[in-house]
């Protein structure tokens, strides 16, 4: 997941004032140019109330390389600039971003351009504490000016609408800067398609409101999409590409639920349960993982299940993920009670959990930092109330 998990952000009522093509990008010719098509979603953030982000405009460019001054260049512009809570965003929200007509062929880098926070009145970019309900700006230094960078594989074809999602996980994209009570925004955004497909469902609302509940779809440990339900413990995981995925439910001092081979079909968003039988999991005691790692580095709490109650395949989730402060530190107060697996069944069949007791309390710890290869290490079982502290260095 090095920068694999994703990134999401949703416009919520964004309206685009202004869509141009420009730098080389331009053209109305359709017998030359196809379209794209940009919506944005988001995923859960933590101990924020509100993150808050201003977009001016997405750029693109067939060369992967290209630099902002380089010609070539094509892009939806907002204007003016709107200034948008991405925790407003969820639970399969889409809101369209725009669209505009570029030049067929292959685009393989994409750049999310934001305001910066010089200008009179509101923040452009903030977060809102939930300890203290306290804003704070968001420092954005790399989205400023030449924009956040996104390496990208989208296809425009002559008379054809490509249509995408940018993906932005305001959870993992907010760093604080260590004790100085600072915040930085150090965003990656994946660039999926529009999947009309994905996975419904209901936590208990008890749960839910908590504001701790996150619920993923992952593949092989590496989480593909999440979100947090709403205040019905309702929840809906879109958009997804058809396939068969691992739901995992998390939640502050409660037991992690599992539910194996989540069918997903094209076209179809899979129900696995109803609002009378709920992702229930009870309350279970924690211990704390914690340790250093270098600045940059997304450090991952995994845990391997058993695979008698995976069908016989070695299956591990992840518990918690995100990238070290602003002083290199992580820290995660984890379940020490057996993870409760349950194999996907159609509705209105009712999933069945068993405890996974030869996992309880068992845990990997895995860093990922850009460029060079992952680290993991094998914790020893957690106990309620105990500390493992566990950091990492690279090369």
């Amino acid at each position: 997941m090095a920068l694999l998990n994703n990134l999401k952000m949703v416009l919520g009522g964004l309206a685009v004032a202004s869509i141009a093509a420009c730098g080389g990008g331009g053209g109305t010719s359709t017998a030359d140019n196809g379209t794209l098509r940009l919506a944005l979603t988001d995923a859960p953030a933590c101990g924020y109330d509100a993150v808050n982000v201003t977009i001016q405009k997405v750029r693109v460019h067939q060369n992967s390389s290209a630099s902002d001054n380089d010609g070539g260049w094509s892009e939806i512009v907002l204007n003016p600039a709107r200034r948008v809570n991405l925790l407003d965003l969820q639970n399969g929200v889409l809101e369209e971003l725009g669209q505009t007509p570029l030049p067929t062929g292959k685009y393989t880098q994409m750049r999310l351009v934001l305001a910066d926070n010089n200008g009179a009145g509101a923040l452009a970019n903030s977060v809102v504490l939930t300890s203290d309900k306290s804003e704070v700006a968001l420092k954005t230094p790399s989205g400023q000016q030449s924009g956040v960078k996104t390496n990208i594989n989208v296809d425009i074809g002559t008379n054809q609408m490509a249509d995408f999602v940018l993906d932005f996980d305001a959870c993992k994209s907010v760093v604080a800067a260590g004790n100085s009570g600072q915040y930085l925004l150090k965003p990656v955004v994946t660039v999926i398609p529009n999947y009309v497909s994905g996975v419904a469902g209901f936590v208990n609302p008890v749960i839910a409101a908590s504001g701790s509940t996150n619920v993923s779809l992952q593949k092989d440990g590496v989480v593909v999409k999440a979100t947090t339900p709403d205040s019905a413990g309702k929840f809906l995981l879109r958009p997804v590409a058809p396939g068969s995925y691992t739901l995992v439910m998390t939640a502050d001092k409660r037991t992690t639920a599992v539910v194996t081979g989540v069918t997903v079909a094209a076209e179809t968003v899979t129900s696995i349960n109803a609002s009378a039988t709920p992702l229930n999991p009870p309350v279970s005691a924690t211990g704390t993982v914690t340790g250093t790692a270098p600045l940059e580095t997304l450090v991952r709490a995994l845990q391997p299940l058993t695979p008698a109650l995976t069908a016989g395949t070695p299956t591990t989730v992840e518990v918690a993920g995100q990238f070290v402060n602003g002083i290199g530190s992580y820290s995660y107060a984890l379940p020490v009670a057996a993870p409760l697996i349950a194999p996907y069944v159609t509705m209105p069949n009712v999933l069945t959990f068993v405890p996974d007791t030869a996992a309880a309390g068992h845990y990997t710890v895995k860093a990922s930092l850009t460029g060079f290869s992952d680290k993991a290490a094998v914790l020893a079982p957690l106990a309620s109330g105990a500390t493992i502290t566990t950091s990492f260095t690279f090369p």
